[in-house]
C-alpha cells in the first residue's frame, strides 16, 4: 500500500507536490522552510503556475478551516503571504490575487477571533504592495463590510475585543490604501462605503481619551482610528470631501454628541489640520449649511455648533480670499439675523447662540490681512438696519450686528487712521453713533475705542477724571494722522457732542468721553490743539445753551469738559493751557465741586445745582492767550466758532473764523458788497483777515495726488464762495480798530532790510578803490561760504 501511494504521488503535479511539503507531519512544528524555499523558487521560475498554486493553497485552507485544524490553516496563510511578497512583480499575480482574497475571505467569514486577525494582518500586507498592472475586476465590498463590523467588537474579553477592534480598522486602512490609488477598482468614496467606514472610525474615537497618550508606543483602536480618519481625509479630493462630512456629522446628530461638543470639537479639528489646505473652506460651507437644518434644534445644539464653527474657522481662513471670505462672513451674519427675527426674547441660550456666531466671525477675520479686515467692516456696516428703523427687533439686530463689526474691529491694528476709516465706512459710523438707544451708541464708541487706540490706553482713559493718567502711552502723530484730523476730526468730535447730549447715563457718557480721551491723546499736537479746544468749548456751550437737558446732565458735559481740557494741555505740553486749567479747578474746588468729576449719577443724586457761574467757566478768549503766549498759532481758536449740536455731518473744512453768509444778507449796496465778485487767490486769501490759506501736501506722494485729484469741482467753487463771504463778513462786520490790526502791512521786515542793503551799496561806491583793509576776508571766502564748500 505504501508502494501504491508513493507510486502515486509521484504522479500528481508537480506544483502540488512542492505545496503538499510545505505542511509538516505535525502541525506545531509550523511551516517547513526549507521545502517552503523550493515552492518559492519554482513559483518565480514557473509564474504561469501562481493561480493554481493558490487555488490548491486555499482548497487545503477551507478542508482544514471545516474540520476545525486551525494551525495548518495559519500554515496556509503564511504561505500565501511569502508567495505574495515574492512574486508581487510578476504580471500573472493579479490570478494569485484572486485566491488569495478568496482564502482572506474565507478566514474573516470563520467565526474564530483568531482567524480573523490572522487574515486581517494578511490583508494589510496586500494592501501595502504597489502593484504595477491595473486590476478591472477586484470588488471589495465584503472586506469594507467586515472590517467595519469588527471595529464594533464587543467581546467581554476587553484584551480580545481591542484585537478585534484593532484589527478592523487595520483592514479599512488597508482598503483605503488599496483603492484610493488605484482607479479602476471600487469608488471607495460611494456613500454606501463612507457611511460604514466614517462611524465605524469615530466610534472608536470617541471611546477613547482625547487628552494625548504618554506612551507612544502603545496602539489602542482611539489612536489608530483617528490615524486613519487622518489618512482618510488627506487623501479626500475636492469632489469628495463631503462625502466624508455627511456621515461624519449624521454620526454626531444621532449619537447626540454635540452637547457637550469637546468630541465634535476634536474631530473637527483632525479633519482641518489633515485636508488639503485649499479644500479647507468647503469643511467651513458644509458646517454652516448643518447649521442651517438645525435651525429649529435646541439653543444649547445650535450654540455648540457655532462654537465648533468658531474653533476650525480660522484655519480656513487663511485660505479664503475675496468672495469666499465674504460669502462666510454674509452666512454668519444671516445665522444672527435669523436668530434676532425668529425670537421674541433674547433669552441666555439664544443669547450664547449668537455670542459663539459672532465669536466665529471674529475669529474667522482675525487670521485675515488688514486690508480685508476693513473691506469685511464696511460688509457688515452695509447690513446694518437704518435708523430710522426704531422697531425692538431692528434694535436688536443693530445691537448684534454692531457687535460683530466691534469683534472684528478688535483685531485690527491700526497704523493710519485714514486707512481705519474710510469715508465709506466713517460716514454711516457716525450716524450711528446719534442712535436714540443708548446700548447701539455704547457699541459704537468701543467701535471707535478699538480702532483709535493704538497705544492701549483705552483701559486707563476708562474713567473721567483731572489728575494725571497714570501709564499714559503716547507718540507725536504722523502727517497722514494730522492731515486726516482736519479733513475729519470736525465730523467726529460733531458726533460725540450729539452722543453726549442724548443721554446723561453713566455708561453713555463715560463711553463718549474714553472716545474723546483717546481721540486727543492719539491726535493732539500743535497744529491740531485749536480743533480740539474749539471742540471742548462746543460740549460747554451746550451745557450752558441747550435748555433740553437736566441740570445733572449739563454738570456732566461741564465735568467732561475740564477733564478734557486738562488731558489736551498735559498731552501737548502746553504749560500755559494746563495752568489757566487748574486755576478754573482751583475756583470750582471753592464753589462748585459738582462741576468737577467725578461724573453725577442720576440715581444717586437729586440735589438742584447752581450752573450760572461764568466766572468758572472755560474762556474761549483765555484759551487763545495761552497759545499766544506759548507762541502757538490761535487765529482759529479766537476766531471759530464752537462745535455746536445736530451741526452738518459732512467732511467739509471748518477752518473758516467767521460763519458763512447766505447770499440774501448781500443785497445792501455798499463799497463792500463788489467783493462778492471778487475771485482771491490764494495769496490774498492768505493776507486776509482770519481766513488760513489751504494747505498743500506735505508730500507730493501717488496718495496724495490722488486725493487732491478726487476732490469734485464742485466742493472747490464752494470753498472759493465761502471764503470770499468771509472776507464781505470781516469788513462789514468788524470794528475799524480790529481791521486795521488785521490789515497792517507785513512786509517791514522785508522793507527794513532793503534799506540797510541800499545804504550798504552807497557806503561802498564812496570808498576809495585804492583803500584796502588788511583784515578782509580772501574773496572766495567772500562769495563762497562754508556751506558751500565741498
Amino acid at each position: 500500500m505504501s508502494g501504491c501511494c508513493g507510486c502515486c504521488s509521484a504522479l500528481r503535479p508537480r506544483y502540488k507536490r512542492l505545496v503538499d511539503n510545505i505542511f509538516p507531519v505535525n502541525s506545531e512544528d509550523g511551516l517547513v522552510k526549507s521545502n517552503m524555499e523550493k515552492l518559492t523558487f519554482y513559483s518565480l521560475s514557473s509564474p504561469d503556475k501562481l493561480d493554481r498554486i493558490g487555488e490548491y493553497l486555499y482548497q487545503k485552507a477551507s478542508k482544514d478551516i471545516n474540520r476545525k485544524r486551525y494551525k495548518f490553516v495559519e500554515i496556509a496563510m503564511e504561505a500565501m503571504d511569502i508567495l505574495l511578497q515574492a512574486c508581487h512583480a510578476q504580471t500573472t499575480l493579479n490570478l494569485f490575487v484572486e485566491s488569495f482574497l478568496r482564502m482572506v475571505q474565507k478566514l474573516l467569514e470563520d467565526s474564530n477571533p483568531n482567524l480573523q486577525i490572522l487574515a486581517t494582518n494578511s490583508f494589510v500586507k496586500f494592501a501595502n504592495i504597489n502593484e504595477d498592472t491595473p486590476s478591472y475586476h477586484r470588488r471589495y465590498d465584503f472586506f469594507i463590510s467586515k472590517f467595519s463590523s469588527m471595529c464594533y467588537g464587543n467581546n467581554d474579553n476587553i484584551e480580545l475585543r481591542d484585537s478585534i477592534r484593532l484589527a478592523g480598522i487595520k483592514g479599512l486602512q488597508g482598503v483605503i490604501r488599496k483603492t484610493v490609488s488605484d482607479d479602476l477598482v471600487e469608488n471607495i468614496w460611494e456613500k454606501q462605503h463612507m457611511e460604514k467606514i466614517v462611524p465605524s472610525l469615530l466610534f472608536n474615537m470617541q471611546s477613547g481619551d482625547l487628552t494625548p497618550v504618554e506612551d507612544a508606543t502603545v496602539v489602542t483602536p482611539p489612536v489608530l482610528a483617528e490615524e486613519v480618519l487622518r489618512e482618510l481625509v488627506g487623501r479626500a479630493s475636492f469632489g469628495h470631501i463631503r462625502s466624508v462630512l455627511k456621515p461624519l456629522l449624521t454620526h454626531l446628530d444621532r449619537h447626540e454628541l454635540w452637547v457637550p461638543n469637546t468630541f465634535a470639537i476634536h474631530t473637527f479639528r483632525i479633519v482641518m489640520i489633515s485636508i488639503q489646505p485649499q479644500y479647507s473652506y468647503t469643511v467651513v460651507e458644509t458646517l454652516m449649511q448643518h447649521l442651517d437644518n438645525n435651525f429649529k434644534s435646541s439653543p444649547k445644539t445650535r450654540t455648540s455648533l457655532a462654537v465648533v464653527l468658531s474653533k476650525i474657522i480660522a484655519i480656513a481662513a487663511g485660505e479664503s480670499v475675496g468672495p469666499s471670505a465674504l460669502d462666510i462672513i454674509n452666512n454668519l451674519l444671516t445665522h444672527l439675523r435669523t436668530s434676532v427675527s425668529t425670537t421674541t426674547e433674547i433669552t441666555p441660550e439664544e443669547s450664547q447662540y449668537q455670542e459663539a456666531l459672532i465669536n466665529a466671525l471674529g475669529e474667522f477675520a482675525n487670521h485675515h490681512p488688514d486690508y480685508q479686515k476693513i473691506e469685511i467692516m464696511l460688509f457688515i456696516m452695509n447690513t446694518v438696519p437704518d435708523l430710522s428703523k426704531k422697531s425692538k427687533g431692528d434694535q436688536m439686530l443693530q445691537n448684534i450686528l454692531l457687535k460683530s463689526l466691534l469683534k472684528v474691529g478688535t483685531q485690527y491694528s491700526t497704523t493710519s487712521f485714514e486707512k481705519a476709516f474710510p469715508a465709506s465706512f466713517l460716514q454711516p459710523l457716525l450716524k450711528m453713533a446719534r442712535a436714540p438707544h443708548d446700548p447701539t451708541r455704547i457699541i459704537v464708541m468701543q467701535i471707535f475705542q478699538s480702532l483709535l487706540d493704538r497705544h492701549q490706553n483705552e483701559k486707563v482713559l476708562s474713567t473721567v477724571s483731572i489728575k494725571p493718567y497714570a501709564a499714559l502711552s503716547q507718540e507725536t502723530p504722523s502727517r497722514s494722522d494730522i492731515i486726516f484730523t482736519h479733513k475729519y476730526g470736525a465730523n467726529i468730535m460733531q458726533a460725540l457732542i450729539d452722543s453726549m447730549a442724548l443721554s446723561e447715563k453713566l455708561d453713555s457718557l463715560t463711553s463718549s468721553y474714553n472716545t474723546a480721551a483717546l481721540l486727543i491723546v492719539e491726535m493732539a499736537c500743535g497744529e491740531t490743539v485749536q480743533e480740539f479746544l474749539l471742540f471742548i468749548l462746543g460740549i460747554q456751550q451746550v451745557a450752558n445753551t441747550s435748555d433740553e437737558l437736566s441740570n445733572i446732565h449739563k454738570c456732566c458735559l461741564q465735568i467732561i469738559a475740564i477733564a478734557l481740557l486738562t488731558l489736551t494741555a498735559r498731552v501737548t505740553g502746553i504749560n500755559n493751557l494746563l495752568e489757566y486749567a487748574q486755576k478754573i479747578i482751583e475756583d470750582r474746588k471753592q464753589e462748585a465741586t459738582y462741576l468737577l468729576p467725578p461724573l453725577l449719577d442720576t440715581k444717586k443724586s437729586n440735589k438742584s445745582y447752581n450752573l450760572n457761574l461764568p466766572h468758572l467757566a472755560i474762556d474761549k478768549m483765555a484759551l487763545a492767550e495761552c497759545l499766544q503766549n506759548a507762541g502757538m498759532d490761535f487765529n482759529r481758536l479766537q476766531t471759530g466758532v464752537p462745535y455746536a449740536l445736530n451741526q452738518s455731518d459732512n467732511p467739509g473744512h471748518r477752518h473758516s473764523w467767521v460763519e458763512s453768509v447766505s447770499s440774501n444778507h448781500m443785497t445792501q449796496r455798499n463799497s463792500s458788497a463788489d467783493l462778492t465778485a471778487y475771485n482771491a487767490d490764494a495769496d490774498s486769501i492768505s493776507s486776509s483777515p482770519g481766513v488760513s490759506k489751504k494747505a498743500l501736501a506735505p508730500e507730493y506722494t501717488v496718495d496724495a495726488m490722488k486725493r487732491y485729484l478726487a476732490e469734485p469741482p464742485e466742493s472747490v467753487k464752494r470753498e472759493q464762495q465761502e471764503k470770499q463771504k468771509q472776507i464781505v463778513r470781516a469788513f462789514r462786520e468788524s470794528d475799524f480798530e480790529d481791521l486795521m490790526k488785521r490789515t497792517e502791512p507785513k512786509h517791514d521786515v522785508i522793507q527794513n532790510r532793503l534799506n540797510d542793503l541800499f545804504n550798504s551799496l552807497s557806503i561802498d561806491n564812496k570808498t576809495p578803490q585804492n583803500a584796502t583793509n588788511q583784515n578782509e576776508k580772501p574773496i572766495y571766502e567772500t562769495n563762497f561760504p562754508e556751506l558751500f564748500y565741498y
